[in-house]
């Protein structure tokens, strides 16, 4: 969420972020409903003021064996207009509250321009694709072939955009899990969660899924969400809180399993797990100063990264432009992998600075130190360290061979109990 004092006093500021994101502008409406709202709140004031007056004069009045009753019919009148001018208040404040959590955040000055995926800046590139004397294949035919990936299974249970993992297979996505949360515990100093995969309304507004993006969620009956990633809970944790500057920052990490509608993805990714409704993600969240933060980004980019080189595969950093971020980011950069199956880079990771935006929407502050009163408001990170199952389907990818079988990377091989190589139906 915004600060509405920025918006009131420099509009020209949100509606410029607006038009870099490819958005109408809102600035109007959002001082309209503000301006509103307080010329309600000073009438409501000065009806008090009257009311309380009317009635001291109608003490007075009495005293002096005088007919008051003029009064006490204004004092109840205003009573009655006081209560009317409140839920008017309420109303105005409610819809200005909405508005407001449903604008997305400004860019950053240094986040390039342009509307979609095709105006991303390239960063760096590490590691060269690997040249196959063969055709390489896409992740499905090498699992389903091995009797280790089914889809089939999964749709029998399911329906489509779930699946099945089976043996050494399902051990190498438990594995490559493991390894990315010790990594992050012992390698990268987060602080390990096991959160709850269900939450509640507030949590999901506090990071920004609500209530603009319901439709990608998943919900209970009874009213709990499924989280889309675990920077729901991990961000929440603070949610509410005033923190002390001397304990920042405060960085978590964990492994979930996520859920997501894929309510705008008719069409793309049918074939395969790179867009499923469920899968496992290692989610790195910091919690941290306002100072802090551009910083802090460039160091939970490098975490996610040094996962990728620990498992020898391919992959390209890219700073997202104004029009391809989320909305609750200032700044994105997504680390994309290799998939030679695929002869394209796709995504794997998104690191991204939220800066006081969601700490907004939770009411999380700290207390700067040497500041005796006064706190202010943290700022917020996150970052996949990374899709699980995307990171399995690199793996299989990457070190696909001619006969089917896949080599199993260094890293791994002590999670597989030594297992090398992966065969059909091990």
């Amino acid at each position: 969420m915004l600060d509405i004092r920025v918006i009131r006093d420099n509009p020209e500021i949100l509606d410029a972020a607006l038009a870099r994101r490819g958005k109408p502008a809102m600035a109007e409406a959002v001082i309209a409903l503000d301006r509103d709202r307080r010329a309600l709140q000073t009438a409501w004031q000065e009806m008090q003021a009257r009311r309380n007056e009317a009635s001291r004069q109608v003490g007075a009045v009495k005293k002096a064996g005088g007919d008051a009753a003029a009064l006490i019919e204004e004092v109840a009148a205003l009573k009655q207009r006081m209560t009317e001018t409140e839920e008017q208040e309420k109303q105005k404040g409610a819809d200005l509250e909405m508005l407001l959590l449903g604008i997305p955040n400004i860019p950053a000055d240094d986040v390039p321009e342009g509307l979609d995926e095709n105006a991303n800046v390239e960063r760096s590139r590490v590691g060269t694709p690997r040249a196959f004397g063969f055709a390489a294949k896409e992740h499905d035919a090498i699992g389903e072939k091995m009797g280790l990936m089914s889809f089939d299974d999964a749709a029998k249970l399911s329906g489509a955009r779930f699946v099945v993992l089976k043996g050494a297979m399902a051990r190498m996505e438990r594995a490559l899990g493991q390894l990315m949360l010790d990594m992050h515990t012992a390698e990268h100093g987060y602080t390990e969660v096991s959160p709850p995969v269900l939450v509640r309304d507030n949590a999901v507004r506090g990071t920004g899924q609500l209530p603009k993006f319901s439709e990608d969620l998943f919900r209970t009956e009874n009213g709990f969400w499924l989280i889309p990633t675990a920077e729901v809970p991990l961000t929440n944790l603070v949610a509410e809180t005033i923190l002390e500057e001397k304990d920042l920052p405060k960085r978590f990490t964990a492994l979930t399993a996520c859920f997501r509608s894929e309510a705008g993805a008719a069409g793309k990714d049918t074939r395969g797990m790179i867009r499923q409704h469920q899968f496992y993600k290692v989610e790195m969240v910091s919690v941290v100063a306002p100072d802090n933060s551009d910083e802090e980004q460039l160091r939970m980019l490098g975490c996610a990264e040094n996962v990728l080189k620990r498992l020898e595969l391919p992959y390209r950093v890219v700073t997202l432009c104004a029009g391809d971020m989320g909305a609750t980011a200032r700044r994105t950069f997504d680390i994309e992998v290799w998939l030679p199956g695929q002869n394209r880079y796709r995504e794997i990771s998104s690191c991204s600075t939220c800066g006081d935006y969601q700490a907004r929407r939770m009411g999380a502050r700290f207390r700067p130190s040497g500041e005796a009163k006064g706190t202010r408001f943290l700022h917020t990170l996150n970052g996949s360290g990374l899709a699980v199952g995307r990171a399995l389907v690199a793996v299989l990818e990457n070190f696909q061979q001619a006969d089917g079988s896949v080599v199993v990377p260094d890293a791994l091989r002590p999670y597989m109990g030594g297992v090398s190589l992966l065969k059909g139906g091990a």
